[in-house]
C-alpha cells in the first residue's frame, strides 16, 4: 500500500506544477504588454515612443527656409504688416518623413519689436489645403534706410511696402509722385496719400533671402495620418 504521506506528497506536487504551468504564460503576456503597449500610454497619461513620434513632429528650434515674392520690404518702426511667405524645401523629421513640404505657404506679420521688426507666423496652409496653427518667428531685423526725394528711384524696384510705410513715402515724393517710383507695389492697400511737407522718412528694410528664414518656436505635430 502507497503510504499517506507519500500520497500527501505527490498532491502537493502537482498542485505546484499546474500553478506554475498557469502562471508562466500569464507573466509572458504581461511582459510582451508591457513592451509593445508602456503602461503610461495604456493609460493615456503620455505619448507613444520618441521613434513613433519623429515621423510627425517637428521639434521647436528646427529652421525652416521661406522665400518672398518681392525682392525687399519696407515698413515703418511701428508699423505691423501682414504677409504670405513660401517654404523653400520640404521640412524633415528624424525619421526622415516630410512634415511640411516645400510651397506650402506661411501666413503671419511683421511686427515692431525693440528696435526694429520681426516676422511672427500663425498658420501653415499646405498645397492641399490642409491649415496648421504653427508657432514661428524670424530673427530680429534692424536694418534702416533713410529715403529723401533724392533717393534714387531705381532703390525702389522689386519691393513691397506697407501701407504705413507708404502713406509717410507720399509725404516725402506726393501722390503722383510716390505712384511713379513704386508702380503701384504693396504689402497691402496703399492707404491714403497726403502730401506734406516731410522732407525725409526713416523705414525698416527686410530683405527676404536673408532675414525671413524662420525657427519653431514650439514643437509643430502633424497628423501622421497625413504625412
Amino acid at each position: 500500500m502507497i503510504s499517506r504521506s507519500w500520497q500527501s506528497g505527490t498532491a502537493l506536487s502537482l498542485t505546484f506544477a499546474v500553478a506554475a504551468s498557469l502562471l508562466v504564460p500569464i507573466g509572458l503576456v504581461q511582459s510582451a504588454s508591457a513592451q509593445v503597449f508602456p503602461p503610461a500610454w495604456r493609460n493615456g497619461t503620455s505619448r507613444p515612443d520618441p521613434n513613433y513620434q519623429s515621423r510627425s513632429i517637428l521639434p521647436a528650434g528646427t529652421v525652416i527656409p521661406t522665400r518672398y515674392e518681392k525682392e525687399k520690404i519696407l515698413v515703418t518702426p511701428t508699423e505691423t504688416a501682414k504677409i504670405t511667405l513660401t517654404v523653400d524645401r520640404d521640412i524633415r523629421s528624424a525619421s526622415g518623413a516630410v512634415i511640411i513640404p516645400a510651397d506650402s505657404e506661411i501666413t503671419g506679420e511683421l511686427r515692431p519689436s525693440g528696435d526694429g521688426t520681426q516676422f511672427v507666423a500663425d498658420e501653415l496652409v499646405l498645397a492641399n489645403g490642409d491649415r496648421y496653427d504653427i508657432e514661428a518667428s524670424s530673427d530680429l531685423i534692424t536694418r534702416r534706410e533713410t529715403i529723401s526725394k533724392n533717393s534714387d528711384p531705381r532703390w525702389f524696384e522689386g519691393i513691397a511696402i506697407g501701407a504705413v510705410a507708404a502713406s509717410v513715402l507720399g509725404e516725402v515724393f506726393g501722390k503722383i509722385q510716390l505712384w511713379q517710383v513704386l508702380g503701384g507695389a504693396g504689402v497691402g492697400a496703399l492707404g491714403s496719400l497726403l502730401i506734406r511737407n516731410r522732407d525725409q522718412v526713416e523705414v525698416i528694410v527686410v530683405d527676404p533671402a536673408t532675414d525671413l528664414d524662420l525657427l519653431l518656436d514650439a514643437d509643430f505635430v502633424r497628423n501622421p495620418n497625413a504625412i
